[in-house]
């Protein structure tokens, strides 16, 4: 079928798929906070948005149907998000904001049910974790974004009350979510409280939680017997081998 072939063929493009999703996130990340929210800097972080929608989909559309839902959601979501900053449209920015937070949410079930499997931890399931965890950030970014649609000046930026940009809401996100909280924007309702709560508690937990699937992953050695060889480190018993005087 046509949507077998179309999800083949991504994958041999984003062979390390998570790996290139922690890229596009990273890059993402770094751009958006970088760069003042221009019209030209904003039209940049939706192209590197978009690739990162593409990567999403590659990293999640493993199966048939995780293709079709996150194909389902990528789509509208740039073509809103296009629309909405070529016209000036906060609605059209409102709809892709929606699809785009849907997407990383079934991004993010699909990592962490591919990270957590009980198989052999292996360096694309490491990419899967780091990139989850940043499109938890980048996830609610989003739903501050929404929020503060709904409820303009949610947020207070040197002693007044506003509607941050989607880049100061990023930077906002990432600092909440590492609890880092410089202090410089600050929820005001409890609705917008209630999600940077949330969002402190679900980076807390899924660092902890995968050092335990990490630590899971290599089981502590068999206690060593006295005289057994076998249990020293393999340099110690070559250099034995060579030290051992011939036999007679």
């Amino acid at each position: 079928m046509a949507i077998d072939r179309a999800r083949a063929a991504l994958g041999q493009v984003f062979f390390q798929r998570c790996f290139y999703l922690f890229v596009g996130l990273l890059v993402l990340l770094m751009i958006a906070l970088l760069l003042d929210p221009t019209p030209r800097a904003r039209m940049l972080v939706n192209a590197i948005n978009l690739l990162t929608d593409v990567a999403a989909v590659a990293a999640v559309g493993r199966s048939r149907w995780s293709f079709v839902i996150a194909t389902a959601l990528a789509i509208p979501a740039m073509f809103f998000q296009i629309r909405g900053i070529a016209e000036d449209d906060a609605t059209r920015l409102l709809i892709s904001w929606t699809l785009n937070a849907a997407l990383y949410a079934v991004t993010i079930a699909y990592l962490l049910r591919y990270v957590f499997q009980r198989d052999v931890m292996t360096a694309d399931k490491l990419w899967g974790a780091a990139a989850a965890y940043l499109m938890i950030g980048a996830l609610w970014s989003l739903l501050y974004a929404i929020a503060s649609y709904f409820e303009p000046g949610s947020f207070v930026i040197g002693g007044n009350a506003t509607t941050p940009s989607f880049n100061d809401l990023l930077y906002f996100s990432i600092t909440t979510l590492t609890s880092t909280g410089f202090g410089d924007i600050v929820p005001l309702l409890r609705r917008v409280r209630a999600l940077c709560v949330f969002e402190q508690l679900t980076g807390a937990l899924f660092l902890a939680i995968l050092i335990a699937r990490l630590a899971g992953v290599y089981p502590p050695s068999p206690p060593r017997q006295p005289g057994d060889e076998t249990a020293a480190p393999a340099f110690i018993r070559r250099l034995r081998e060579r030290t051992r005087p011939p036999p007679p």
